[in-house]
């Protein structure tokens, strides 16, 4: 089957064309994941729906023929986390160390993604092993390569596209809660929106570092999404006094060392229990993000009693 009813629909001209219904774009994207879609067609269909910008509906329904074609492809999970930033502005994935704190509380996380990064010390994949056990994750290419090659398409089209968003939402471990990090602060209530579509009951998306899920310490923080089905904004306050940029590209940090208490660095850890409180939050692990604080915090100070230094 063609694409190219769902491109017409999109792109007839100035007060002709719509938005793709939430069927249509379930249409559309199993198509494209079926192979059969010539790859013109795959382009001008994402690059119309950026031009003009996409809808829940739209991120909804290509969200759920992912889900579709993907189903069971990870072991279910208590907390979806997905990974998918680019790269120019991060640094150490403190985030990993943060689901390792959450993981530590007796929830079982799954990571999933693909990042650009430019060196090692940036890269989630090079320090897995400081992710522990009850953490798993699995790289893009590997879990699904059709979706690898549509997000490989930025390099092509020179855009991202609402794939990008998509993976976002795809939840392959099928958990009952998903955190999500955002660069854009506009799309934090349009995913809001596609997973209540997609009958998600508790979801929260921030603007995070580099658009991962991790929190600035020193700045109060926006929280969006769900809670038992209901649109929620709440703030976590800032618990450093530190203004400093979230992460500096060109300063490595060991994240060995920082959990074995070798390298002391406040602002570090304050992100990593930032992070992991606002995790903990969204699994109704406490009522209130100060007590997800607290009990974050808590889990720092007690890791060593409870895993081993040698992981």
């Amino acid at each position: 089957m063609s694409l190219a009813p769902f491109i017409q629909i999109v792109a007839r001209g100035k007060g002709r064309a719509r938005t793709m219904s939430f069927e249509e774009a379930e249409a559309a994207m199993a198509i494209i994941l079926s192979g059969n879609a010539a790859p013109e067609a795959i382009g001008a269909l994402l690059m119309v729906m950026r031009l003009r910008g996409e809808t829940a509906e739209e991120i909804a329904g290509f969200t759920s023929a992912l889900r579709a074609r993907e189903k069971g492809t990870m072991p279910r999970a208590d907390l979806d986390w997905p990974v998918y930033a680019g790269g120019r502005s991060r640094g150490a994935p403190l985030f990993l160390v943060a689901a390792r704190l959450v993981a530590q509380a007796g929830y079982t996380v799954a990571m999933h993604g693909w990042n650009s990064h430019h060196s090692d010390h940036c890269s989630i994949r090079t320090v897995l092993k400081w992710a522990g056990p009850g953490v798993h994750y699995c790289p893009l290419e590997t879990l699904c390569p059709e979706a690898f090659s549509l997000l490989k398409l930025r390099s092509v089209l020179g855009l991202r596209s609402c794939f990008n968003t998509v993976l976002r939402m795809w939840n392959p471990s099928a958990a009952p809660v998903t955190v999500q990090g955002v660069f854009h602060p506009s799309y934090r209530s349009l995913q809001a929106q596609a997973a209540r579509i997609l009958g998600q009951q508790d979801l929260t998306v921030i603007k995070g570092g580099g658009g991962e899920f991790e929190r600035h310490p020193g700045k109060d923080i926006a929280v969006f999404g769900l809670r038992n089905g209901q649109h929620v904004a709440e703030t976590a306050p800032a618990v450093l006094n530190d203004k400093r940029r979230l992460h500096d590209v060109n300063a490595e940090l060991d994240l060995g060392a920082l959990w074995r208490g070798q390298c002391v660095d406040p602002f570090a850890v304050a992100t990593i229990t930032g992070t992991a409180a606002i995790a903990l939050w969204s699994l109704h692990d406490t009522q209130t993000l100060p007590e997800a604080e607290t009990k974050a915090r808590m889990l720092w100070q007690t890791r060593h009693s409870t895993e081993s230094l040698s992981a």
